[in-house]
């Protein structure tokens, strides 16, 4: 998927009911470079390059009034030359020239910050939705080996890093570049002073380059401390329900404070290499103007240099003592840099396992016959899951997938909409091999209703129609009855606009489950997979939905996945899975006649839900 491609999608949810108002905000238009051979700054440059003409705006305006103030130290050595020392003019001139040079400068410097920070905020979001598009195109399988507050430090304290980084060191080498300037001036004052005044220089360079050597494995270990922090966070967060249903408050703070106390070490070591290396770099020009007063005040003395001269020579060093200052904030701010980027990169360089292929082609439509040809799949490196699953059914009938736990009922309804690629044999809708079909196409096709639903913190309306955004609110209802939701939204006191709490805990179990079905319902699509979506809902209300799901999964093809007698009576066929493969296969009625393991499955499953 391209960038373009993602940036459409992006366009398209904006105007959708979560998105809310469209945003201004245009979206990235040039990715990282892909070559994970170059470093890190070159990987980044064509994100910052996008935004050239404002950056180099603000560059140019930089300059413009580093230049302006390099101007002012020339004037007032004329000024006292001309005006004091010999007497031969006033100073109404150069003191008007001063401040004109003054207030021009101070204007080019405005803008120059303004257009920093424009580029530097527009490059930070650009890079933030180049990782949210990345991540929206991962595979599950990523999901299930990374921790979300590891992703969640990354979109933010990593990038902000890497931006501040990538927009602020230019301005900084502009000021380095205007220190060469300022050697220029210094030269034309005086050369023998001017080499007194760099005998420092060569020692600078070596403790900066001692200096970044140092800062940098300290800067990847505060991230990842960082990251290790808000992973905590959200896991508690996430999970206050657990830790309050057991009483682990205090060990969940514990473990937070020593998370905690792991980022603290890491900021205390990182401010005790700064604090033992910064000074040489910011007090070790002081020692070059020490040398240049002395050796300065003996030339005046000895009438080989005016006085103005010398004022002005210190000037331009003090503005050469800048850059210098700044190198140290520079190297710390460059490995910072570093570190988060190559964090970043590890995200940005994850390639999806499911692929959509050159040559894919949208499903062409048809009855939604659904074929698995000797199957066989495992998680990772773990065990297979399903063995040679072999398993065929008819366009517009539903089939009960039953079996215990961890039979793989769940894995065949992950599957079919490629959430997961088989490891081996073939799924195909139609004779269509659903890897030779657009994805967009086969999530169009297979509706799925998984047995945890999750809800967004939004209204009830717009989480019924995040599958159809433009869907009139006649048809939303339509579905919300269809799942018998309707009944308890219209209680609520603002009916569908009613917004739900994170992940939808303000509503029980049994309501969130029902929303999620009305979601799959009013997407209508041809092929639907019930995923135990009727596990959360009390025998009551189950029957009710079953009432209006016969009538609905009359005209497509389902694959339920199911516990319960009442789920299974939907069904026009159950199969029965064992160790990731088809064991039995009939009627609900066959199969309790010819299998023993159907019986004791189901009357495990009976038991307290």
């Amino acid at each position: 998927m391209t960038v373009g491609d993602l940036g459409a999608a992006r366009d398209h949810a904006h105007g959708g009911p979560l998105g809310g108002v469209r945003s201004n905000y245009p979206g990235p238009t040039r990715p990282i470079a892909p070559d994970s051979h170059l470093s890190w700054w070159r990987r980044i440059l064509p994100v910052v390059a996008s935004h050239r003409t404002v950056f180099l705006a603000a560059i140019i305006l930089s300059f413009a009034s580093l230049v302006f103030q390099t101007l002012v130290p020339s004037l007032l050595n004329g000024a006292i030359d001309h005006a004091l020392v010999t007497n031969n003019g006033t100073l109404t001139h150069d003191v008007e020239m001063i401040v004109a040079i003054a207030v021009a400068a101070g204007v080019t410097g405005i803008l120059s910050r303004r257009y920093l920070y424009s580029t530097a905020y527009n490059v930070e979001a650009d890079l933030r939705s180049l990782i949210y598009e990345h991540l929206t195109s991962l595979s599950f399988s990523f999901y299930d080996r990374v921790q979300s507050g590891q992703l969640i430090s990354r979109a933010n304290s990593d990038i902000r890093s890497v931006t501040m980084y990538s927009t602020f060191a230019p301005q900084i080498v502009v000021q380095i570049f205007i220190g060469v300037i300022a050697v220029g001036f210094m030269l034309a004052i005086s050369v023998p002073l001017t080499l007194v005044a760099l005998l420092v220089m060569p020692i600078l360079y070596v403790v900066g380059m001692k200096m970044r050597r140092v800062l940098f494995p300290i800067s990847w270990i505060t991230q990842a401390r960082l990251a290790d922090v808000a992973t905590i966070v959200d896991e508690n967060v996430n999970g206050v329900r657990v830790v309050k249903a057991f009483a682990q408050e205090e060990s969940e703070i514990n473990r937070l404070a020593d998370a905690a106390e792991g980022v603290a070490w890491a900021y205390i070591t990182d401010a005790h290499l700064t604090a033992v290396w910064s000074p040489w770099i910011q007090n070790l020009p002081q020692l070059g103007l020490g040398l240049v007063l002395t050796a300065g005040g003996l030339m005046v003395i000895g009438g080989h240099l005016g006085l103005g001269a010398i004022l002005a020579f210190n000037a331009y060093l003090l503005m050469l003592q800048a850059p210098f200052m700044m190198l140290g904030q520079l190297v710390m701010m460059g490995q910072r840099a570093r570190a988060s980027a190559e964090r970043i990169f590890e995200i940005l360089d994850q390639r999806t396992d499911i692929v959509e292929r050159a040559d894919a082609t949208a499903w062409p439509g048809g009855p939604g016959r659904l074929d698995f040809s000797h199957v066989t799949f495992a998680y990772g490196d773990g065990p297979p899951v399903l063995n040679d699953f072999d398993l065929h059914i008819e366009p517009g009938t539903t089939v009960a997938l039953v079996g215990r736990t961890g039979s793989g009922k769940s894995t065949v309804a992950r599957l079919l909409p490629r959430f997961y690629d088989v490891d081996g044999g073939a799924i195909s809708i139609d004779g269509h091999d659903v890897r030779d079909l657009t994805l967009a196409s086969v999530r169009d096709t297979v509706g799925v209703v998984l047995d945890e639903p999750f809800l967004f913190s939004t209204s009830i309306r717009d989480n019924i129609a995040y599958g159809r955004p433009d869907a009139p609110l006649e048809e939303i209802e339509a579905a919300a009855r269809a799942a018998h939701a309707d009944e308890f939204i219209s209680r609520l006191e603002h009916g569908y606009e009613t917004v739900v709490g994170e992940r939808g805990y303000t509503l029980s179990g049994g309501q969130r489950q029902r929303i999620a079905i009305a979601r799959t319902l009013l997407a209508n699509p041809p092929v639907l997979v019930l995923d135990d979506a009727t596990s959360a809902i009390d025998v009551r209300i189950e029957e009710q939905i079953h009432d209006a799901l016969a009538h609905l999964l009359a005209n497509r093809t389902t694959l339920v996945i199911a516990h319960r007698v009442s789920t299974i009576s939907l069904a026009d066929r159950v199969v029965l899975l064992d160790a990731g493969r088809v064991v039995a296969d009939g009627t609900h009625s066959d199969l309790l006649r010819t299998s023993p393991l159907y019986v004791q499955i189901l009357s495990q499953a009976q038991g307290p839900a």
